[in-house]
């Protein structure tokens, strides 16, 4: 197969493409329309949902046959030959992983403007993207990450603490994927989340496994399609019934001053403020009982069993009988276990006691007051170092992702790979920027619409979303008066857009589009990191370090190998539920950011710096970066044992962990470079290449 295209061979592949997707579009507003028809008709939901998943993965699963490959520069970068406005729209599915469709406008709504960190930092990591790495590592031209530094640091070290840092920050991030997968699956079909999980995983594994990057590649230009238009058809719907008007990116501002108005209402109303009084009182319980949990636990059990002994007694109803039986057996298994879940409650309960839910009211910029009492002073000042911290450490993890960084090999030339950053901009855009008006939208319909609405009259998403998962979204009536309060909801960030159509009382059609697009988001990033994984381990390790007299085959047929092994490795971990998707992401994130960023961007602009610097610096980075997360992140600390008290370094939340390994890395780069010997001339001589190459352009 030709690997250098003319200009005219490429001009006629992208019309190619162009009549391919733009019939796709099509055909796909007409499968909406049709299923929106026979919804009318009376098509089930059950059946509307499981339509949606099998089409669409169905449409995946056919691209990945017929891109299927042995041939490894197709196979690893799609033959070089993917037009700029095509690799942006691919990378902008690539990019818009699960976290981004299902958890950013969830964060907005939960946390207000603090949650435009997300906003702020992912769109501004691009622009680094274009200006320090795309362009470079496209004409240093190799197929992965590792690749580079292996280049350029001369050794096999480098290259290997890069194959680590590339699978560790990728098998968070494709966690999270495989998470949202398994949510979506669950709530499309009816199956249980375990069994949505590896339902899901089918379908990602039939486009990576087949033609890696060339199929996973056509693929992702196909589900962001998909993604765009189930995520802005809801919104339009909504700013119309709420505003008359189609465009809710310029209109959300005037719900956002009817938001605020009703905050000061639900903050006073009588109702409210008897919901957070009695669960002050169970924090209050909850807070004895930790005490001493071990004597907390036989009290409760002994009540439990007497409350148990006296229904038998006296020859109570069956019904009463086993809901003590119940009771009983939901007990706490051990003084661990009570100590783990009083915490838990606990947690919950000091949350339900603060006005509006716990939420932040949504225009306020930061937590506490900056003229107020000097907690209020300190809370303010966390809260905004917090903000800042988390977008420097998405800025940096979006331009050091490795999955991410890998599309820019996929195009002809460097200037290619310049304009394909410029069209990721454009195509994530769409979506950022819908995401504000989106949980303003959202929060309003809750607001005026869903709080003060009798319990018997609740709308059906309510109870089909609880049997989901009591986690995402549970109501109870906890001062009895019938009436749904606030703070009587619990409602998870990742069910927020999923469930945007039903809140809005659209065809439940729109809902199963909205859920298919959320499986497109999660399917696509999930076959970039799942593939980026596959390579590390195949091309890095296997044929660059262990074997590089490797077969061609051989070495595809290792990487799809590894591939499944690695895809059914992350599933299992999905499947417990480890943290929720946007901690998982970020993480990911601040551990790229530590590992990558300040060896590329060294390795690119000073020729000065060495293998043991890169080597030393990816080290202290990383390491920096994971101790503090697992030293202060709740679910690390419980995996790894850590019960020692948590000690945040000036308030920096775990998440944003990388504000701490990025500089660090940096300092120990720089330093051991300048008492280490100078890079080989060959070395320094590439470094000039690369970068007069990208000049020239």
């Amino acid at each position: 197969m030709a690997r250098d295209w003319t200009p005219q061979a490429q001009r006629v592949f992208r019309r190619q493409l162009d009549r391919v997707y733009l019939w796709f579009t099509g055909a796909f507003f007409l499968f909406v329309g049709a299923l929106a028809v026979l919804e009318q008709i009376g098509l089930p939901r059950e059946w509307i949902g499981m339509v949606f998943l099998l089409a669409t993965i169905g449409v995946y699963a056919a691209i990945g046959i017929m891109s299927r490959t042995i041939d490894p520069v197709e196979y690893y970068v799609a033959g070089r030959r993917v037009p700029a406005v095509y690799n942006g729209m691919a990378t902008a599915a690539d990019w818009m992983s699960a976290a981004s469709f299902i958890g950013l406008a969830g964060t907005l709504y939960v946390h207000g403007y603090s949650g435009l960190a997300f906003v702020l930092g992912w769109t501004g990591g691009y622009c680094l993207v274009a200006l320090l790495l795309a362009p470079y590592l496209r004409r240093f031209g190799q197929f992965t990450i590792p690749d580079f530094l292996g280049e350029r640091y001369g050794g096999h070290w480098p290259r290997l603490i890069g194959i680590a840092a590339a699978i560790l920050c990728s098998f968070i991030y494709v966690v999270a994927q495989i998470y949202g997968v398994g949510l979506i699956t669950s709530r499309l079909t009816g199956v249980a989340f375990e069994v949505g999980v590896f339902l899901g995983l089918g379908g990602i594994l039939v486009c990576s496994f087949l033609g890696g990057m060339r199929a996973v590649t056509w693929t992702q230009v196909a589900q962001y399609i998909v993604l765009i238009i189930a995520y802005m058809l809801p919104v339009v719907w909504l700013s119309i019934k709420q505003t008359d008007f189609p465009i809710p990116q310029l209109i959300y501002g005037q719900q956002l001053q009817k938001i605020t108005e009703r905050e000061r209402e639900l903050s006073e109303d009588a109702a409210e403020i008897q919901v957070r009084m009695i669960y002050r009182h169970q924090a209050g319980i909850l807070e004895d009982k930790l005490q001493d949990p071990g004597a907390a636990l036989l009290h409760d059990r002994f009540l439990a069993e007497k409350h148990l002994d006296n229904l038998r007694d006296m020859n109570a109803p069956a019904a009463e009988i086993a809901e003590a039986e119940k009771a009983l057996s939901r007990l706490p298994r051990d003084e661990g276990s009570a100590r783990e879940l009083w915490s838990r409650q606990l947690a919950e309960a000091q949350t339900k006691s603060k006005p509006l839910n716990g939420m932040p009211p949504h225009a306020q910029p930061f937590a506490g007051d900056p003229q107020g009492t000097p907690e209020e002073r300190q809370a303010f000042t966390e809260s905004r170092r917090n903000f800042l911290a988390l977008v420097f450490c998405l800025m940096l993890g979006t331009a050091a992702l490795p999955h991410i960084l890998m599309r820019y090999y996929t195009v002809p030339d460097v200037r290619q790979a310049r304009q394909s950053v410029t069209w990721s901009l454009l195509f994530i855009s769409l979506l950022y920027f819908t995401a504000p008006a989106l949980a303003v939208l959202v929060k309003y319909e809750v607001f005026h619409v869903l709080v003060g609405t009798p319990f018997d009259q609740l709308p059906a998403w309510v109870a089909a979303w609880s049997r989901v998962d009591a986690d995402l979204l549970r109501v109870q009536d906890v001062n009895r008066d019938g009436i749904l309060q606030l703070n009587e909801i619990s409602i998870g960030a990742d069910i927020i857009v999923l469930a945007t159509a039903e809140i809005a009382g659209l065809p439940y059609v729109i809902a199963a589009l909205v859920a298919a697009g959320g499986l497109a988001a999660a399917l696509s990033t999930a076959d970039g990191l799942l593939l980026t994984i596959a390579n590390a381990l195949s091309h890095d390790l296997y044929y660059k370090m262990i074997d590089p007299h490797a077969a061609t085959a051989r070495r595809v047929t290792i990487s799809k190998v590894l591939l499944l092994v690695v895809a059914l490795a992350a599933a299992y971990v999905a499947a417990q539920k480890p943290a929720d998707i946007l901690f998982l992401v970020s993480s990911a994130f601040s551990i790229a950011a530590a590992a990558f960023f300040p060896a590329l961007v060294l390795g690119i602009f000073w020729k000065r710096t060495t293998g043991m610097a890169a080597v030393m610096g990816m080290l202290s980075g990383l390491g920096v970066t994971f101790y503090y997360m697992v030293m202060n992140q709740p679910w690390l600390r419980s995996a790894f044992g850590i019960t020692s008290p948590v000690d945040l370094w000036w308030g920096i939340q775990p998440v944003s962990a990388g504000v701490f390994g990025v500089p660090v890395g940096f300092a120990v780069m720089v330093l051991v470079s300048l008492v280490t010997p100078r890079p080989p001339d060959q070395v320094q001589a590439l470094v000039e290449r690369v970068r007069a190459g990208v000049r020239q352009t």
